[in-house]
């Protein structure tokens, strides 16, 4: 099948970087073959659906009866969701959240790279967070464009985010990871990744109920 036919899910792409953690766990323990269906009882996923997901991605061929060389499984899905190509982005928001998220050391090794963070607070303009300096929400256009950064994380209360993030995409951005509570009104244009928090705490709770009852009945 051709690139151009492949229609490519957000699912899949939510369910890549399970298989990529568990493949690096595979391999830093020696193994060295894996079959799409190993890799489906591992994640518990349906196989069809892993098939079609490494479909998607995976260039290396695998081998009958023993399946996909790991290390090359590894780097096709780390080529495909473009782990390889490292991503300046800025941080606008350094409160507690957004201090958190630039002391986290993982996100190089998916590929992104923060650059800065952007605050309105006089104490926090002109520190620096984990190695990132604070520079003045002021700036922040200015230096955007200057960078020409194409990524942003916002961490903002909602009354603040539509306004931070029209003028981001004014800049230039196309990219928005949204931490912050609302939903952003957005051009087509953008891709915007939404983490709702109190949406996850739902469903978690949901869960957590439906787990509860079924030990009450048993």
């Amino acid at each position: 099948m051709a690139d151009g036919e492949k229609v490519l899910s957000l699912a899949t792409l939510q369910r890549m970087p399970g298989y990529l953690r568990y493949l690096k766990k595979r391999e830093s323990e020696g193994a060295e073959y894996i079959s799409s269906v190993g890799l489906a009882e591992a994640m518990q996923e349906n196989p069809a659906v892993v098939k079609k997901d490494l479909s998607m991605a995976v260039v290396s061929e695998g081998k009958p009866k023993v399946g996909y060389y790991i290390p090359d499984l590894v780097r096709d899905i780390e080529s495909f969701m473009g782990y390889d190509n490292e991503k300046d982005a800025v941080l606008v928001g350094a409160g507690k959240l957004g201090q958190a998220l630039l002391g986290y050391g993982g996100f190089e090794k998916y590929g992104l790279n923060i650059l800065a963070g952007f605050d309105t607070d006089p104490a926090l303009v002109g520190t620096e967070v984990h190695g990132k300096k604070i520079l003045s929400s002021e700036k922040l256009a200015e230096t955007v464009k200057k960078l020409k950064v194409k990524m942003a994380v916002l961490t903002l209360p909602a009354a603040a985010a539509q306004k931070v993030a029209n003028t981001l995409v004014e800049a230039g951005v196309r990219a928005i990871w949204n931490f912050s509570p609302v939903t952003l009104n957005l051009p087509g244009t953008v891709a915007v990744k939404n983490e709702n928090m109190a949406a996850s705490l739902a469903v978690l709770s949901a869960k957590l109920k439906e787990i509860l009852k079924k030990e009450e009945n048993n």
